[in-house]
């Protein structure tokens, strides 16, 4: 059944989950230096799960199960590099450049869609979308042939998330939602629990409380993400998810004393202008 489009209340939505992505990065930043990456990204992982499996045994058992689990398995796999590559990318970067570089996704779909899916893409977003990764050169920091490695996962972890996009496509003519996000979950805990458990090492009661913390904020602003486009338009809703940039640069400069640069500040703006410029008009599935 359609639900009933109430822009404000997705945009509402939008907002929230802007505040939840944030919040998750920057309650990562206080783990203690001994937690090792692998552990960081089970508990993401692990968190998704146990929340989404609730969701599901609560509303609809059913939804556990599905024949096209190879897929399934393939966009967890997806998932779970672009989760590596996103959270590195945060440890080494100020939050409002890690933040920025998320935003180069719907460049990233633009320039692959040829690639991948066939799709004509017009004059305007080739300009839009060559434009938009100027802006990534400017935000960087960029000079000579010297890029930070931080720039490189983040913008690594945009084209992965641009190749889940796609996976969406296909999964979203078979699979519900809830289907999707639990398979992701538990294909990324199995995925990394090897590598926790090599490297375990034994968590103060604080830093599990982060880590908790941390995957609970990322699961609900994935659901709340996914509610609000269920009930507000994309074309109505595009510029919200953009109000991270700004919870970034307040946190980054409040908590951390963080201050952007004016080029960083230029580059900002000129990508999210041709993201927005560049996003195609569709319903995501999951974000």
């Amino acid at each position: 059944m359609q639900a009933t489009i109430n822009n404000r209340y997705g945009a509402v939505l939008l907002v929230a989950a802007a505040g939840l992505y944030t919040a998750d990065v920057t309650v990562l930043r206080f783990l203690s230096p001994e937690v090792p990456f692998a552990q960081i990204i089970f508990f993401r992982s692990a968190c998704q799960l146990l929340i989404v499996a609730l969701w599901i045994g609560y509303k609809r058992p059913a939804l556990y199960f599905s024949k096209g689990w190879p897929k399934l398995l393939v966009r967890g796999l997806t998932s779970l590099i672009c989760w590596w590559l996103y959270y590195t990318s945060f440890q080494k970067l100020d939050l409002a450049l890690a933040s920025t570089l998320t935003f180069t996704t719907s460049l990233f779909v633009v320039a692959l869609a040829p690639v991948l899916l066939g799709e004509k893409i017009g004059t305007l977003r080739k300009l839009t979308t060559a434009v938009g990764f100027l802006g990534v050169i400017l935000a960087s920091g960029v000079t000579g042939f010297a890029v930070e490695t931080g720039v490189l996962l983040g913008l690594g972890s945009a084209c992965a998330a641009a190749i889940l996009i796609f996976q969406n496509r296909v999964l979203a003519r078979t699979e519900h939602t809830a289907t999707i996000m639990f398979w992701i979950g538990l294909v990324a805990t199995i995925g990394t629990l090897p590598g926790a458990v090599a490297g375990w090492t034994g968590l103060s009661l604080m830093d599990g409380l982060l880590l908790a913390s941390a995957g609970t904020l990322a699961t609900l602003g994935m659901l709340f993400t996914v509610e609000a486009y269920r009930y507000g338009e994309v074309s109505a809703l595009a510029t919200f998810p953009y109000m991270r940039i700004f919870f970034a640069l307040a946190v980054g400069y409040l908590i951390f004393a963080e201050i952007p640069t004016l080029r960083e500040l230029i580059g900002a703006a000129i990508i999210v202008v041709c993201g927005l410029m560049a996003r195609e008009h569709r319903r995501p599935v999951t974000p």
